[in-house]
């Protein structure tokens, strides 16, 4: 089964996806290449808004790997629902920018099927220092 990213190896007690009734949900994804966080901070503080978009390209990459991995058969996906965290500053507010990165790359890989409903929200902080963070549930 061909996949965009390597399924990245779970940093804590959990599994990267989880396939039930025909729905994947996967775990929240950073921007991780062979586990290497590759973006950390906050966008506002250090962090440039290109810099986190680009990353939530690459966290929503991960994140359709992990949805891959446990699809039965090779199985296509149609994303339905994205949520991606993004660390950031108080007075940073183009969050919607940021999370286009992750939009722009599961369009990239899956055409419309990949355009999800989508959430975009700012938290202070997110595990290992990462600047993004993506969730995907997904149909197969």
């Amino acid at each position: 089964m061909s996949t965009d990213a390597p399924v990245p190896a779970p940093q804590g007690d959990y599994v990267p996806a989880v396939y039930h009734g025909g729905i994947i949900h996967t775990a929240g994804m950073t921007p991780r290449i062979d586990g290497v966080l590759t973006c950390a901070g906050r966008v506002g503080d250090g962090v440039e808004p290109e810099q986190a978009r680009l990353a939530a390209g690459l966290a929503a990459r991960n994140a359709l790997a992990a949805a891959r991995a446990v699809a039965p058969g090779g199985a296509a996906l149609r994303c339905l629902k994205m949520t991606v965290f993004i660390a950031c500053a108080p007075e940073f507010t183009a969050l919607s920018a940021v999370a286009d990165g992750a939009s722009g790359a599961l369009v990239a890989a899956l055409g419309e099927d990949g355009r999800p409903a989508r959430s975009a929200i700012g938290v202070n902080a997110l595990p290992s220092g990462a600047v993004v963070e993506v969730e995907l549930v997904c149909a197969v």
